[in-house]
């Protein structure tokens, strides 16, 4: 669904990406990690058509998206979900308003049909009763879930997912893991998830992509990276796959 070909970006001539090729399989979720600036949220954006390659392409269902225009562009663009680092909700919406914006800058539905969507999305992230508190009212596990009901209520065939545990504490951004693992579950997205919650997020994968200085360093089941000699992959990995596995055993979405 998903490819990415001899991708090249820099800023100020400062190369970022330098040459990423990379397929995304339909109905499948990677966690792209590396060090900060190794550029992990420049490769996203490319796949949201937020940012324009200077050199190769990122195509979706074989379409580029960089050369896309008008109603083409508009109609692949809401196939996408976005969750940005931050939450990035509207201080001035309450968390209802922010969960409504999509449907109505994206559709013409009713406010009968939009208020239904959004409730039933609010409870599927945990939210039932939050409607009308502000973001300033909620903690910030409710904001990322609440900027998670944004993301999905426009059901969404592909999520992309940056940095979606920055700035929660642990425990927290295990939660958050697990919630986006459920909604996986629940509409079978394809996804990207960049993340620094390695290696919690292997148990919710079905493939890891290492960025490194520009480059892939390492792709592969997230097996792989466990039993990499690789110091640099190591470095990330830290402790063992049963140890990961133990911790969602049991476990529910929430």
């Amino acid at each position: 669904m998903i490819r990415i070909q001899n991708l090249h970006k820099a800023f100020d001539g400062h190369a970022v990406l330098k040459g990423i090729d990379l397929e995304i399989r339909k109905g499948e979720v990677v966690a792209l990690i590396g060090g900060s600036g190794s550029g992990k949220s420049v490769l996203i954006k490319h796949v949201a058509g937020l940012l324009k390659p200077d050199r190769g392409s990122v195509s979706v269902d074989g379409k580029n998206m960089a050369v896309l225009k008008g109603k083409e562009r508009i109609a692949l663009r809401a196939r996408l979900g976005f969750l940005f680092q931050g939450g990035a909700l509207f201080d001035s919406m309450t968390v209802y308003e922010n969960v409504a914006f999509p449907l109505k800058e994206k559709f013409r539905l009713s406010e009968k049909r939009i208020e239904a969507r959004v409730l039933e999305e609010l409870e599927n992230v945990g939210l039932a009763g939050a409607e009308n508190k502000f973001p300033s009212q909620i903690s910030g596990g409710m904001a990322k879930r609440a900027a998670l009901a944004r993301a999905l209520v426009t059901d969404p065939e592909i999520m992309l997912f940056d940095e979606p545990t920055t700035g929660l504490d642990p425990v927290t951004g295990l939660n958050i893991i697990r919630l986006i693992d459920a909604c996986r579950k629940r509409l079978h997205f394809t996804g990207i998830i960049v993340t620094h919650a390695v290696p919690r997020v292997f148990a919710i994968v079905d493939k890891v992509v290492m960025l490194h200085e520009g480059r892939i360093k390492l792709q592969g089941r997230p097996k792989d990276f466990m039993e990499s000699a690789d110091p640099l992959v190591q470095a990330f990995v830290g402790h063992s796959l049963e140890g990961v596995e133990d911790t969602f055993t049991g476990s529910e979405g929430s």
